[in-house]
């Protein structure tokens, strides 16, 4: 099973950058959107829900902000759009896609760069969320949670690592939330199970030479569930065409879904 994740930071700029060709290409079984940035009404070209595949959008209220999206070619069990949380929810953060026994995720956690406010607003969502993720571990099913997480985990995962660290993105808060994610929650970073490799980047400033000199950061990540570590095949991100600001991260998996024709 081959999965996407991506943010196109405006999925109507990247079909005109040839997101949807190179979809095709690619032939991916599940695609998790973010930034979407486009309200559904705006999307009617039937390049925005591929052939051959069961589409669901959510959408941020405020229109050109935030969204997510997922694209599966089993139809789901169950579509779930938004956490259960209105401040979140209006943001467009969160889908989910149920199949037997297994769910996957498209989250568009919130960058807190644009302001001391807005960083504020991401801790108080991952202070949450981290509850959240705990509940998950619960429930008698595995998850593949994919999205951009706004954070890189360690220093392997940002160029430059030294300037960066009271920035938001790499803040010792920030990476310690993840640390508690993977080594006590027990979540696990797919691309990790079989790329140990430095200079791995998903997203790269507009500024200067960023995409050029490969000056990067790792935002856009799969984290699964521990039963599903060893079911990892192949990781990789797509740097040959530009989209947007964010790389496609591809991830393959020895799974299969049952969705709801089962």
């Amino acid at each position: 099973m081959r999965i996407i994740t991506a943010n196109t930071n405006g999925i109507r700029s990247a079909a005109k950058k040839g997101f949807f060709e190179w979809l095709k290409k690619v032939d991916p079984d599940v695609v998790c959107i973010q930034e979407t940035k486009a309200q559904e009404h705006q999307l009617t070209d039937p390049q925005f829900c591929p052939v051959g595949y069961y589409c669901q959008y959510h959408d941020a209220v405020k229109k050109g902000y935030s969204g997510v999206a997922i694209y599966s070619k089993v139809e789901p069990k169950k579509v779930t759009k938004g956490i259960g949380w209105y401040d979140i929810d209006i943001e467009g953060r969160f889908i989910e896609f149920q199949y037997e026994k297994l769910s996957i995720i498209s989250l568009y956690m919130h960058s807190g760069s644009a302001s001391e406010e807005r960083q504020d607003v991401k801790f108080d969502f991952m202070e949450r969320f981290m509850s959240y993720l705990q509940s998950l571990r619960r429930k008698r099913r595995e998850f593949i949670i994919c999205g951009d997480w706004n954070i890189a985990h360690k220093k392997i995962d940002i160029k430059n690592w030294k300037g960066n660290q009271k920035n938001s993105g790499f803040l010792p808060e920030e990476r310690a939330w993840m640390d508690t994610l993977f080594d006590e929650v027990g979540y696990v970073d797919a691309f990790r199970v079989v790329n140990q490799l430095p200079d791995q980047y998903t997203w790269w400033s507009n500024r200067g030479q960023a995409w050029a000199r490969n000056v990067g950061w790792r935002l856009d990540y799969q984290l699964i569930t521990p039963k599903l570590a060893g079911r990892v095949r192949s990781a990789d991100i797509y740097k040959d065409e530009r989209f947007s600001d964010h790389a496609p991260q591809i991830m393959e998996y020895d799974l299969e879904i049952i969705g709801s024709q089962a």
